[in-house]
């Protein structure tokens, strides 16, 4: 059986701002006016980041725009959004971002077989140091494809 994904929304910085240590799939506990805002492709993930509140992971500032045609039931856009994990990942989860200083942060959001989930990371921030280091391998990785395209085409 084939699984069909579309992503919805990417949060282009976690690579660039973070070591990412592991990823985890999760479902999300929305509301209806939400999951159509959603849909749309209304979603920000920009600033949004895994809380722990009371042995359960909710997302927070995740800003999912107002749906259009909702009548006076249209949700909070700034609403704390319930994770869907399993119990020993949601255990596992919450020891290492209290022991080891880990943060979980939203990678993308993408629809599979018609469910909205959302990947998250487990990372840790990267120092200034690092993300020069970065910006200097794939300036040097640009610059061999285009030596490699440039003898291929001559």
């Amino acid at each position: 059986m084939k699984t069909t994904e579309k992503i919805i929304a990417k949060n282009k910085k976690v690579e660039f701002n973070y070591e990412i240590m592991a990823t985890y799939e999760a479902g999300l506990v929305l509301l209806g006016s939400e999951v159509k805002s959603v849909r749309q492709g209304k979603v920000n993930l920009s600033d949004s980041y895994g809380h722990i509140s009371q042995g359960e992971i909710f997302l927070r500032n995740c800003h999912i725009s107002p749906y259009d045609h909702a009548s006076y039931a249209n949700h909070d856009p700034l609403r704390e959004k319930k994770l869907l994990l399993h119990s020993r990942e949601i255990k596992k989860l919450i020891g290492k971002i209290k022991e080891r200083g880990f943060t979980l942060v939203p990678v993308s959001l993408y629809l599979k077989d018609g469910r909205i989930k959302i990947s998250l990371a487990l990372v840790r921030g990267k120092r200034t140091v690092d993300k020069s280091k970065d910006i200097k391998e794939r300036d040097l990785q640009r610059e061999m494809e285009r030596d490699f395209k440039s003898k291929n085409l001559s």
